[in-house]
């Protein structure tokens, strides 16, 4: 996995939980919760949805790599197994 393969599933999966929000609009350096208005119902299904769809299990001790679209994108390149 590369890291607009990445990306992609990331914003596939944010698209489901939030389908009003333009991924080109997101700085994938911020904060998402901040930016996009996510409560933690919402991010903790963003997670899951990702495990589910990746295989990457998501331990909470690194949840903090999630809050930005290129730290979990950068997780997600490092612990998928191709």
């Amino acid at each position: 996995m590369n890291i607009q393969e990445a990306e992609t599933i990331i914003f596939r999966v944010l698209s489901e939980i939030a389908p009003e929000i333009d991924p080109a609009s997101v700085d994938h350096d911020l904060d998402l919760t901040e930016q996009l208005d996510l409560d933690s119902i919402d991010y903790l299904n963003w997670m899951l949805g990702i495990d589910q769809l990746t295989g990457i299990d998501i331990p909470q001790r690194e949840v903090s790599a999630f809050l930005t679209i290129q730290g979990a994108a950068a997780y997600l390149v490092a612990h998928a197994s191709d």
